[in-house]
């Protein structure tokens, strides 16, 4: 299925070429005009069976913050490729990813589900561990290649990387990449430390590499992506490009090192624009933009205890790892040409879990009939239909540890165990505590998050844990 835009055509993309190195700053002017051109409506009449599906490409980075980029704010790391997305589509402020940290969080976008519901809920997934995500769960993959598209993952799993675990049994037909953390390896360790794992690059089930030079993974990952578009250009194809970075440890190659005034992590984030501009591009020279959705988020919030070599949450509270809105809240943005309304911006609360029903619903891939699923068809969210309003009611936050923090119902955030009670709207850094004033409210909060996590504790699903293993993690 796709959707017709009927007001006019999209202009011709922003997107900038690199000039050596790094970034021309003159150009940045041309970026940032683009950005407020107006946006224009989407009328969904014209919704309807096409015979070429959507292309899907979803780019995920490990870590990233709300205030990483240039146009969710930040004043030095430059972002035009990602800012000519923003400019040419959709931005998100509002966007929830389905935990704090990697693995549950991943589990979320994949299977549209809590990670609780899926039995991902509890820390990461360690080179030792010996579980992962069910093969009899759904994922996106899975329901795109039943529909005949190709399916690619590039870069970091970390949904399990014992047999039967990996990419490739779970409805991708490539895999390259790492199968868990950049920073569960040997490379920025010193010599005789007491760490016993290596962090291995495969492809498919086989390593290829053990401990492969970091400096050179976005550029790895994004060669492969590349391939892979010109590959199936005659589509459709489902692209899921995973960076490990900027997860700690920070690496970028020797084109971008030293370049940004943010330092090395700004250097990371600027390469990681750098990709998604060879992406954007690659769609473009195989004339497929128009046919393709463009997804850009992150995983979870920054690593604020790495001081400047993590990130930036914005004005948000937090980062990873804990259920302030800084650890789960992150930027989202949705590009679509002659689909998606040029230079608009959504304030409705959307999560991942939303990914695998609405791209469902947009290429005609059927959703299994018999599984609970907790993500919503937000299509008319990310087509700015008007009138449109978030079907997410109530959104759960859960700890790292799987136990549930707290819940937001409207505008309105409750922390269960202490109480504290912030208005979103009014308040996005949560600096403000308002129980007092709404005891009723509190109360009615509790109560329905209580009963929420039940019904979902009561339906969750297991992990699936392997003896059999692929290849021995230690050094």
């Amino acid at each position: 299925m796709t959707l017709l835009w009927t007001p006019g055509t999209m202009g011709a993309s922003p997107l900038l070429p690199l000039c050596g190195s790094h970034y021309p700053l003159m150009l940045f002017p041309l970026v940032l005009a683009c950005s407020y051109s107006p946006a224009l409506p989407i009328d969904t009449t014209t919704l309807q069976e096409d015979p070429r599906p959507t292309n899907i490409v979803l780019i995920l980075t490990d870590d990233q913050g709300y205030g990483d980029l240039s146009c969710y704010g930040h004043p030095t790391i430059r972002t035009p490729n990602l800012d000519a997305l923003a400019a040419q589509g959709r931005k998100f402020t509002s966007f929830y990813v389905g935990a704090p940290v990697c693995t549950p969080s991943r589990a979320a976008i994949m299977t549209g589900c809590y990670p609780k519901r899926v039995g991902l809920e509890k820390s990461v997934i360690f080179p030792a561990d010996d579980h992962g995500l069910h093969p009899d769960e759904t994922t996106i993959a899975e329901v795109l290649r039943e529909r005949g598209y190709a399916t690619g993952c590039f870069g970091k799993w970390h949904l399990g990387h014992r047999q039967g675990l990996l990419p490739t049994n779970q409805g991708f037909d490539t895999f390259f990449g790492v199968p868990y953390s950049n920073d569960m390896a040997q490379q920025h360790r010193p010599a005789k430390n007491g760490y016993e794992f290596r962090l291995p690059l495969m492809r498919g089930e086989q390593v290829i590499e053990w401990e492969p030079d970091q400096h050179h993974l976005t550029r790895r990952y994004t060669e492969e992506a590349l391939t892979f578009i010109d590959q199936h250009k005659d589509g459709p194809f489902f692209l899921y490009l995973a960076h490990s970075m900027p997860h700690i440890p920070l690496f970028a190659s020797e084109d971008f090192e030293g370049q940004s005034p943010r330092g090395l992590y700004g250097d990371v984030i600027e390469e990681i624009d750098w990709s998604v501009g060879q992406v954007v591009r690659a769609l473009e020279r195989n004339d497929i933009q128009s046919d393709t959705l463009v997804l850009f988020t992150s995983d979870n919030g920054p690593w604020l205890q790495f001081k400047l070599k993590g990130g930036s949450a914005g004005l948000l509270r937090g980062g990873k790892g804990t259920n302030w809105e800084g650890g789960q809240r992150v930027p989202l943005l949705a590009c679509w040409p002659g689909h998606i309304p040029a230079a608009s911006m959504c304030r409705e609360v959307v999560s991942a879990m939303d990914f695998l029903p609405t791209i469902a619903g947009l290429t005609g891939a059927r959703l299994p009939s018999d599984v609970l699923l907790d993500g919503h068809d937000v299509t008319s969210l990310l087509c700015a239909v008007d009138g449109a309003r978030s079907p997410t009611e109530e959104f759960l936050y859960y700890a790292k540890s799987g136990d549930l923090t707290a819940m937001r119902s409207g505008p309105w955030k409750l922390f269960l165990k202490t109480g504290e009670l912030y208005h979103l709207e009014r308040d996005p850094g949560e600096q403000f505590e308002a129980s007092q004033e709404n005891e009723e409210l509190v109360a009615e909060m509790r109560s329905r998050a209580l009963a929420l996590d039940e019904g979902l504790t009561a339906t969750a699903r297991p992990v699936m844990h392997v003896d059999a293993t692929l290849f021995d993690p230690h050094k």
